[in-house]
């Protein structure tokens, strides 16, 4: 087993103590845990499938037009107050690769509230 899949697999396992793997700010926490029990009676910990909302579930608080240079997690920290809320400036645009939306210079990105907030 490499790395970070033995890295994974510590927090998983203590999810299933009852602590939460992963803190407030990132995009699994709220994503379930589950258990996966193979043919021969193991059991293993591993995480749910983690849906992107629809962009129009979102509040929006107002736009980012890409410059050069721009890095989703600075505009996470500039908009969102926390570098690694970058994922929420994805789901608010939809977007599955993150670097996709600092790509197009111009671009016009969508700052929104959390879902289900607003």
């Amino acid at each position: 087993m490499n790395e970070a899949l033995r890295q994974l697999d510590n927090l998983l396992g203590n999810a299933t103590a009852g602590l939460k793997p992963f803190p407030p700010n990132s995009r699994y926490n709220s994503v379930p845990l589950l258990t996966h029990r193979f043919p021969d009676g193991r059991e293993v910990a591993c995480l749910g499938r983690r849906f992107i909302p629809h962009a129009e579930r979102f509040t929006a608080l107002g736009s980012h037009q890409v410059v050069a240079g721009d890095r989703l997690d600075r505009l996470a920290a500039r908009y969102l107050g926390d570098p690694e809320l970058y994922w929420r400036l994805c789901d608010a645009n939809g977007a599955l690769r993150p670097d996709a939306l600092v790509e197009a210079i111009g671009r016009s990105l969508r700052i929104a509230l959390p879902e289900g907030v607003g």
